[in-house]
């Protein structure tokens, strides 16, 4: 069975245990996505377009990972003018696995993936800076002030100057 969906203003040809990559999707990895523009579904021989039988069919997918797609220069030069432009493009895009073909009118259960990880992932990342704050007002206490030098001596500049 595979089914024709429409996402991102672009259409895939998609089955069970499918991995495509598609315009960036909010989510984390581990997410559970849902596509209800599915276009066509074909089981075995029989091919369903018809628009009301394919409003209750749904594809279930859940993000692989968010990704971003090969640097794309875009380079202007008009001659003669010496006038040249370059710019470059890296799009978001999001993997995406596709767990199931839901027919009948059957949603797929969403899921969050990590939802609990997330603070405590935050968490470690500001122990660290914590642990570097402490650390820096131990490392406040008042320095003894350095030795100034002595200024250049002028005493012979001004002998042969003055001779």
């Amino acid at each position: 069975m595979f089914a024709v969906i429409k996402t991102g203003g672009k259409q895939f040809r998609v089955a069970a245990n499918d991995k495509i990559t598609v315009a960036k999707i909010e989510g984390n990895a581990g997410d559970t996505v849902a596509f209800d523009s599915v276009l066509m579904l074909t089981e075995g021989e029989k091919t369903t377009l018809d628009a009301k039988a394919l409003s209750e069919i749904t594809v279930a997918g859940e993000i692989v990972e968010q990704a971003r797609g090969e640097k794309v220069i875009a380079f202007k030069k008009r001659r003669r003018q010496n006038s040249k432009r370059k710019r470059g493009f890296r799009a978001e895009l999001t993997v995406i696995r596709i767990t199931d073909i839901l027919t009948g009118g059957k949603k797929p259960e969403m899921k969050k993936a990590d939802a609990a990880a997330a603070p405590v992932a935050a968490k470690a990342k500001a122990a660290p800076k914590a642990a570097k704050a402490e650390a820096g007002e131990e490392a406040e206490k008042p320095k003894k002030a350095a030795a100034k030098k002595a200024p250049a001596k002028k005493a012979a500049k001004d002998e042969s100057s003055n001779a």
